[in-house]
């Protein structure tokens, strides 16, 4: 329920702030007092249009803020978590309106766009007044009350699941087709394509080992013959060890009369025998490296000639050519096996078509008997309030082809104004103050379910007065038993059922030179003069003094 709205600097209201009881709060004062001005002010902080205009003169920015009590479980909150926005139990809808045009949105002092602002509004707040369709202009909005009304809201949310489910099969089924016919088309060029490239056998990495191997071939073969040559030198037939062996040998048989002159040299000798041996193992290593068969090179060119040409062909770098017959491999298996996964998913398909089906049918059935159910709770309302002559019926047409996430069905309010006269939607056959009137019947009947917790109805006593007046007051009054309610009203026999009075009034300041306008909440005597005033017009009789005293007796 709304607990608190302030408003500051919005075209006559300079700061004002108004606390909200349960029950049914009327709003009344004379006209031009500023009515209009305080319901667009609370409607921009439901997120509706902004406009410079609102702003009052001379100030640089207006502001509207709407404090909410809400239960933990309300739609609002749901709105909230799916923004992000903290749910502190308390909501507080905030508007800055700044004179340039440019508006600011806030809940719970956390910025937020306009369209998250204006979901949370609509969730908490409803405005009906006797022009606005707002309410009952779109078919879906008549569906969602008959299922309120019916209690079929877990019913629909089923049907909801059931139809996701439904779609997820059938796309599952319509993108395994589609690439079912796209392998079909290609099914020969990736045969061919998957046949070439697994007799190629290409494996990662394989060009640069192929072409390192090549490099160290052709670049061995260059220089074998100098590897020879100098292997020969070294260890061959002209090599120097045997005569420097001799030469040692000699020396230490003659050492040992002089060691001292011979064994330095006979060391030095070794280390050169030594270091000539060593020479010669890696000549010949290097040589068993050079020493290769030619047609292993020709071998290899072939091979890096083929794995380059396959590159080409497909476009694809040779390093990817082994992913490449992978996925060619892979889509043969699907064509191969995708009518086997085809009758599979239609079986998937025809199943989830069938449970949607049925449970939709089901809930047509339910809606039907519900719309019956409703059209007499309705009916039953519309005699009090001068539309005895008139009849209320809810369509509901179903069409099986025609199916959608809340079912087969498209429900729609029709009226008959007149006995005798064609009936037709009610948007399009009732007159502004008729649609006041049934909607209110709706509210009634409904009363706590398909309703936000606020309701605010504007003058939709209009054109009506007496016996009908006092039917609307008692009808808000009992509607105020179940969720708010506020109503904007020139009736006294509907001010005089209000549980909280405001008066709306402009007062003079500066001596004259300009006006605000204010709002005062009325104890008893108060109340009964302004009832009064309702009554008599701008001179207060004690006649209308004593019917105001009746009227509020009788409504208390």
């Amino acid at each position: 329920m709304l607990a608190r709205l302030s408003i500051r600097d919005i075209v006559l209201i300079e700061r004002l702030d108004i606390e909200f009881a349960t029950g049914l709060a009327v709003l009344t004062g004379e006209t031009g007092a500023g009515k209009s001005i305080l319901l667009d002010a609370f409607a921009l902080a439901l997120g509706g249009r902004g406009d410079a205009g609102l702003v009052r003169h001379g100030a640089e920015q207006g502001q509207v803020t709407a404090v909410f009590d809400i239960p933990k479980n309300h739609p609002a909150t749901k709105i909230l978590a799916e923004n992000g926005l903290d749910d502190t139990g308390e909501m507080i809808l905030r508007r800055v309106q700044l004179a340039d045009g440019r508006t600011r949105a806030f809940i719970n002092d956390q910025s937020i766009s306009v369209q998250t602002l204006k979901a949370v509004g609509a969730a908490l707040v409803e405005i009906h007044g006797q022009h606005d369709e707002r309410a009952l202009v779109d078919a879906a909005t008549h569906r969602r009350l008959l299922d309120a009304f019916a209690g079929l809201e877990k019913d629909v949310a089923a049907v909801e699941a059931l139809w996701d489910a439904r779609r997820t099969a059938n796309t599952a089924l319509e993108e395994h087709r589609a690439g079912m016919e796209r392998a079909a088309r290609e099914a020969d060029y990736l045969r061919h394509a998957s046949d070439e490239l697994k007799q190629l056998a290409p494996r990662d990495g394989e060009e640069t080992s192929l072409a390192h191997r090549r490099t160290s071939m052709m670049q061995g073969e260059k220089i074998a013959s100098d590897l020879r040559e100098a292997q020969e030198a070294v260890g061959g037939n002209h090599s120097p060890v045997a005569a420097l062996s001799a030469a040692v040998r000699r020396l230490e048989r003659r050492g040992v009369n002089s060691p001292a002159l011979v064994e330095p040299a006979v060391k030095a000798i070794d280390m050169a025998i030594n270091a000539l041996e060593e020479a010669d193992q890696h000549l010949q290593a290097a040589l068993a490296a050079t020493d290769f068969d030619p047609s292993e090179l020709e071998r290899i060119e072939e091979r890096l000639f083929a794995l380059r040409a396959a590159s080409r062909k497909y476009s694809t770098p040779v390093d990817g050519l082994a992913a490449l017959a992978a996925r060619y491999a892979a889509d043969v298996v699907l064509i191969d096996a995708g009518a086997s996964r085809l009758k599979r998913l239609e079986q998937a398909a025809i199943e989830a078509d069938s449970r949607y089906a049925a449970a939709a049918k089901k809930l047509s059935l339910a809606r039907q008997k519900s719309a019956d159910k409703l059209n007499k709770a309705v009916n039953a309302e519309l005699a009090p309030l001068k539309l005895e002559r008139a009849k209320f019926m809810t369509q509901v047409e179903t069409d099986e082809a025609a199916p959608g996430p809340q079912g087969i069905d498209r429900v729609e309010f029709w009226v008959q104004t007149n006995p005798g006269t064609k009936p037709g939607p009610l948007m399009k056959v009732a007159s502004g103050g008729e649609l006041s009137r049934f909607l209110l019947a709706l509210k009634v009947v409904l009363s706590d379910r398909g309703s936000a917790p606020t309701l605010v109805f504007d003058e939709i006593d209009t054109g009506v007065g007496g016996a009908v007046a006092d039917a609307i007051g008692g009808r808000l009054a009992r509607l105020a038993g179940k969720v708010q309610v506020m109503a904007v009203t020139h009736a006294p026999q509907v001010a005089a059922r209000a549980d909280q009075h405001l008066l709306i009034s402009k007062d003079a300041l500066d001596k004259g030179k300009r006006v605000a306008t204010r709002v005062n909440a009325l104890a008893a005597d108060h109340r009964r003069e302004e009832i009064a005033r309702m009554l008599a017009g701008a001179e207060i009789t004690a006649e209308a003094r004593a019917a105001a005293e009746r009227l509020l007796k009788a409504a208390s």
